[in-house]
């Protein structure tokens, strides 16, 4: 009897094809005998039909995360490369998932790949998990029959991704820890210790200096409106999210990251080598360069740098290199710049460009860390002159009482 089936085999690849059996179980044991993962089979003459066909996407419960995506990646390039067929693997990685998020997403994968889809086509259902870039470079490897060799590049690149994210959170702990400590000191006393002083001022009726008086006055409102100062601050958080929100918010910030001093430096540097390693891996996959211009823009946030990218797209149109439009801007290193120029001379762009990602990404984990080594001691030194104005503005009338005292009548 001939049968036609649909399958997979170990490398991803979809495979449909027909073959002569007794029956359809005698078949998917010998296909299995071949490597082959079979997702459907039938007579020849009926077509191929799915063994299973359920629908319905995972509630979403939010993004899993880059973390998550790393792990996913990683251990779905080890169990190809080791030869596992990719129904078997997602199988594997669905029972092991610890993260709710990611097990519903690998299930309604592996029930798209049984309907006969690509996993790139399954992953288009959860663009909040796989971006563009991932989803094209996932694409690629099916086509080429390469996907244990593109999933490896996708973990070199979201491990990069959750290095830096790490490195700027973990940069940022320790000031924000300091900020939380200082503005909690100085509420503590001005609504707990400078009221008692208030009353014992009031009671031996002393003249206040005006920085004392200030402070009094300041402790007054917050202990007896701080409902009011509650509101402010919610209210004030809202209308910034909704700010930031909106186009021109965005544009905002962008700008201002851009223009501050110690922020520019640091929002250049991150961004081009970025730019840069994404140029390099997806270029290295031999997908068209405009294509890799447009799924770069698509993932950019920053309106700046995504009209750079505008404008390169509209330079290669033209017939001119992308290292024009880059070399034109302030917005990319000049060294990134000059690298590409010579990796277009030399045919070597892809690795140029990984090779100066890399090394930007070092320098930026130098200067985050340069950064926040200057900035923790000047949010001491910040807090230390806070508490201690406010210390001696408390205690000064309390000297001048002593002084009266000591030079009274004997």
């Amino acid at each position: 009897m001939k049968l036609a089936y649909q399958g997979y085999d170990s490398n991803g690849q979809v495979v449909k094809d027909t073959i002569d059996a007794p029956s359809a179980g005698e078949a998917t044991s010998t296909l299995r005998g071949q490597g082959l993962f079979v997702t459907s089979i039938a007579a020849a003459s009926g077509g191929v039909s799915p063994r299973k066909r359920r629908k319905g996407l995972p509630r979403s419960r939010g993004s899993g995360g880059i973390k998550g995506l790393t792990l996913f990646t990683r251990q779905l390039q080890v169990m190809l490369t080791t030869g596992t067929p990719i129904m078997q693997a997602l199988s594997a990685l669905e029972r092991q998932a610890d993260n709710p998020v990611w097990r519903d997403t690998i299930h309604h994968m592996t029930q798209r790949l049984e309907e006969g889809v690509s996993l790139s086509e399954a992953m288009k259902d959860h663009p909040q998990r796989f971006d563009p870039i991932y989803r094209n470079l996932v694409a690629a490897g099916e086509t080429s029959g390469k996907l244990p060799t593109m999933l490896q590049r996708l973990t070199d690149l979201t491990r990069k991704q959750l290095q830096t994210r790490n490195t700027i959170v973990g940069a940022l702990v320790y000031p924000s820890l300091l900020v939380v400590v200082a503005v909690s000191v100085l509420c503590l006393m001005l609504t707990i210790v400078l009221p008692r002083f208030t009353d014992l001022f009031h009671t031996l009726d002393l003249p206040l200096p005006p920085t004392t008086k200030a402070l009094m006055f300041l402790s007054s409102v917050l202990t007896s409106y701080w409902w009011l100062m509650l509101l402010l601050l919610v209210g004030t958080g809202v209308g910034l999210k909704y700010w930031l929100g909106t186009p021109q918010g965005r544009q905002s910030v962008f700008t201002a990251m851009l223009q501050l001093p110690m922020l520019s430096k640091v929002t250049r540097s991150f961004a081009t080598a970025r730019i840069a390693r994404l140029l390099g891996v997806l270029m290295d996959s031999h997908l068209p360069l405009l294509d890799v211009l447009d799924l770069i823009r698509q993932g950019t946030v920053n309106t700046h740098y995504a009209r750079l990218l505008d404008q390169a797209k509209d330079a290669v149109t033209r017939g001119e290199p992308v290292s024009s439009a880059f070399a034109e801007s302030d917005l990319i290193t000049p060294s990134v710049s000059e690298a590409m120029r010579s990796g277009e001379a030399t045919g070597r762009v892809a690795p140029s460009l990984l090779t100066m990602s890399d090394m930007l990404d070092e320098e930026n984990e130098v200067l985050i860390k340069s950064l926040t080594g200057i900035l923790e001691p000047m949010i001491l030194l910040v807090m230390g002159v806070l508490v201690g104005f406010m210390a001696l503005s408390i205690f000064l009338p309390l000297f001048d009482l002593t002084a009266m005292s000591a030079g009274g009548p004997q």
